[in-house]
């Protein structure tokens, strides 16, 4: 069974007409979901910025459970610390300036300041990708403290898709290899929550000619785009080493 979910919780950069596009060049692709945002399902909805409570209340467990501190950090506090993430992470390793602050132990609403999953420093979390073998990171060193709860009061991605996969039952999760160091991080919270971890295989990335990994800023070869230039769904589909 395929789940469609559709990760829209940026107010900036989500549309009901991208999710509606999305879709559309999916099931051109080729792709069939047996359940998803347009046909509904057992554990929907099926688009991230209508399961506001399902984050909230895993937010306050983690709070209650000494998971979680607030953060007053701004950007460009992060910016100059001396970790600054690479091609195959997208959060820098935190400092961990705000893990022992007294004045923000009492805070109790999520808006208004970042909240923070306290790493155990030290920590090796291993995996075995189904794709790409035995993976090995070191909590504190290899990845930091990470955002669960933005300033804004939206839920990060780390909290919000393993909340999503825990809720909908989700057994295998495939995505790029750029989210590995993100699977570890899910793991804590996946254990924090009590909750078991579903099978992880983590694709290649899709380069171009000068190596350089494909992303959504690069239209020119958005699916929309090959499709308006006329290429067949079977092209872009042996294009991307999909059988």
């Amino acid at each position: 069974m395929l789940i469609l979910r559709n990760e829209d919780l940026d107010p900036q950069r989500s549309r009901t007409e991208f999710a509606r596009a999305m879709m559309e060049d999916l099931r051109w692709l080729g792709m069939r979901w047996n359940e998803g945002p347009d046909c509904g399902g057992l554990y929907g909805p099926y688009s991230q910025s209508e399961r506001r409570a399902h984050y909230l209340e895993a937010w306050r467990r983690l709070r209650e459970g000494g998971f979680l501190y607030p953060c007053i950090c701004s950007r460009k506090d992060l910016a100059q610390s001396a970790s600054a993430p690479n091609e195959a992470d997208d959060e820098p390793v935190y400092p961990g300036t705000c893990r022992g602050r007294e004045d923000l132990a009492e805070l109790t609403d999520p808006a208004g300041v970042n909240w923070r999953f306290r790493v155990p420093d030290g920590e090796v979390v291993e995996f075995s990708d189904l794709n790409l073998g035995r993976q090995r990171y070191v909590a504190g060193s290899d990845f930091g403290d990470f955002l669960v709860w933005r300033r804004d009061d939206v839920p990060a991605y780390q909290l919000a898709v393993v909340v999503d996969d825990v809720a909908m039952r989700i057994t295998e999760v495939v995505r790029g290899a750029d989210l590995l160091k993100s699977t570890a991080r899910q793991l804590l919270l996946l254990r924090a929550l009590g909750a078991a971890a579903p099978d992880y295989f983590h694709c290649e990335l899709v380069r171009d000619g000068a190596g350089v990994r494909l992303a959504k800023r690069h239209d020119a070869l958005s699916i929309r785009h090959l499709r308006e230039s006329g290429m067949t769904p079977e092209k872009v589909r042996e294009l991307s080493g999909w059988p």
